[in-house]
């Protein structure tokens, strides 16, 4: 009766990874029970998400062909593109489609940027590619598109080439405070988006600093954004209180992989109770003030929180 935060199905997001072939159904050896689907067998795997009653996935694709300039990002017939037409044609309004607008997977050299001759990821180049990405994902379906390269000023870009494209109703989750955080590993393997030199340093944001994400966050939702997102959450729930406490715009927040892994890995050793340990995960996440919470435990939580 006098418990203050409540966990639903409602909260969370369920992040998705999809490639080319048919029949693939691929476990990523590092997230347990997270698996790589190929267009048909993602349209099964959306069913239950939509039965469970999660209102949203998040879309993660693999390319066939990568290059320096992530040609198949913004192609009509790209994975992500005709996999959320897919995902329409079967579900329409029943789930609703957030695809992540990035680079890294697409790219040869793994950055989530455009770059030049001497290594410099190059912003404003990038920036127009993100804005094409935003668009051809707008134009295949997707309800909402989340920028997730850290480049500044992509928003006002994106939010720009939107609207002059008639997509003004398509909205913009941004990663607003995304870390160089050390938790990204499995998903760099989940989805082979690893850089092939260097790190993210210069584009992600520094982990030790908590004034400079407000500062990021103020400035996307200047921008355009409709829902900012911290990344990663259960080490920055001070972020996300923050973020809370000073902003009146939904408040994302992605339990990513290596929170998810960690999780994982010590269930399976018999550690912890993985049930009890991801509750109390996800009900600290919304107690720190997400309204969204993204994450691979979504599917597992609404099973549990349904059980009692």
């Amino acid at each position: 009766m006098v418990r203050e935060t409540h966990l639903t199905a409602n909260d969370f997001v369920y992040p998705m990874f999809v490639q080319h072939g048919g029949g693939v159904v691929q476990e990523v050896p590092s997230m347990p029970g997270v698996y790589r689907y190929s267009p048909d067998t993602l349209l099964k795997a959306v069913e239950e998400v939509v039965e469970l009653g999660i209102p949203a996935i998040l879309l993660f694709g693999i390319p066939k062909h990568k290059d320096e300039f992530a040609s198949e990002a913004y192609a009509d017939d790209g994975i992500v593109q005709n996999a959320v037409r897919q995902i329409k044609r079967s579900f329409g309004s029943d789930i609703i489609v957030i695809t992540d607008v990035c680079l890294c997977g697409y790219t040869s050299h793994g950055h989530c940027g455009i770059v030049s001759e001497d290594g410099i990821v190059l912003n404003d180049a990038t920036i127009d590619v993100l804005s094409k990405v935003a668009v051809s994902h707008a134009a295949a379906g997707a309800d909402i598109v989340a920028p997730s390269d850290m480049m500044d000023g992509r928003v006002r870009a994106i939010r720009n080439a939107l609207d002059e494209n008639g997509f003004e109703h398509v909205a913009i989750m941004s990663y607003a405070a995304k870390m160089a955080s050390s938790f990204y590993g499995p998903f760099r393997e989940a989805a082979e988006s690893a850089p092939q030199f260097g790190d993210r340093k210069s584009y992600q944001m520094d982990y030790a600093n908590r004034r400079e994400a407000m500062r990021e966050i103020a400035i996307d939702i200047e921008e355009g954004a409709d829902i900012v997102m911290v990344k990663p959450a259960l080490a920055y729930l001070d972020v996300i209180c923050e973020a809370r406490r000073r902003f009146d715009v939904p408040i994302a927040a992605y339990n990513v992989s290596g929170e998810y892994a960690m999780v994982k890995a010590a269930a399976m050793n018999g550690w912890l109770n993985e049930r009890d340990i991801v509750i109390e995960i996800l009900t600290a996440i919304k107690r720190a003030g997400a309204d969204l919470i993204l994450t691979y435990f979504a599917k597992d939580a609404v099973r549990w929180l349904r059980e009692g």
